[in-house]
């Protein structure tokens, strides 16, 4: 058996709820670790995980801990549509947690959802090139060069941000963000690649409930299959991987585990 995140962390939770809070105390000592004069790059989720930890988040107990004025928000991925849809990731975020905190405008970073898919990719690119001063070439592991913390989910299917089974961005060797039709979403999405998600200095995977037990499996413990499990693809190669998970989503790990 091949252990592909074998040097990754795993630490359950007992519930969902607990898993998220286990994630908003994990965003709160991310970010407090970055020195006072730098900034704190995080990359925002979606889904509902997310979601209730968003909502932690914008909660007076947890929002005080942290220098809103520092951070700034990028997003792993996003559905080709208007940023006021429902469905669009970037407003999932806002209305649980950017509309309640003192975060400045020029500091969230959205994947800009309405515009030509291949043109939206392009343009975040260039965005996150401009804000790590890497114009060309690969990211760089020097600090302020790549983003301090990484926030996925992860599907039923293995898929995380928009890197779905069989699809070319899962293998991408250049491009940082690209635009792919998913064809089971019956819909354009733009996605961060493997490229710059794997500079990260800590990636944290949110997982929960029972139907997620048998690919989170797989995931961790099975044989390295990204094209088939696209989250195998992300290993933080000059950073660190954490999985939090709840015990519904960790029934079928065989590994060792810690328990938050």
């Amino acid at each position: 058996m091949t252990l592909r995140t074998k040097s990754a962390g795993i630490s359950v939770s007992a519930t969902a709820d607990a898993l998220m809070r286990a994630a908003a105390d994990r965003f709160v000592t991310a970010a407090a670790a970055i020195d006072l004069s730098d900034r704190f790059v995080v990359v925002l989720a979606g889904g509902s995980t997310p979601k209730g930890t968003y909502q932690l988040l914008a909660t007076p107990a947890y929002a005080s801990r942290v220098d809103w004025s520092r951070v700034h928000v990028f997003w792993s991925d996003e559905r080709c549509l208007p940023p006021t849809d429902a469905a669009s990731n970037f407003q999932m975020a806002h209305t649980a947690l950017l509309a309640h905190v003192s975060l400045p405008a020029a500091n969230i970073h959205r994947i800009r959802g309405e515009d030509v898919p291949g043109a939206a990719a392009t343009t975040y690119e260039d965005e996150m090139r401009s804000t790590f001063a890497t114009p060309t070439g690969p990211p760089r592991s020097t600090p302020g060069a790549r983003f301090d913390l990484v926030l996925l989910g992860m599907g039923d299917n293995g898929h995380t941000a928009s890197l779905f089974p069989g699809l070319a961005a899962v293998r991408e060797s250049e491009r940082w963000a690209m635009a792919e039709y998913v064809a089971e979403a019956s819909m354009w999405r733009v996605t961060l690649t493997p490229v710059i998600l794997n500079a990260a200095v800590e990636v944290v995977f949110l997982v929960s409930g029972s139907e997620k037990a048998a690919t989170l499996q797989h995931v961790v413990e099975g044989p390295y299959r990204c094209d088939v499990l696209p989250a195998q693809a992300i290993s933080a190669s000059n950073g660190c991987v954490t999985w939090l998970v709840d015990e519904a989503a960790a029934a079928n790990l065989k590994r060792s585990r810690t328990h938050g």
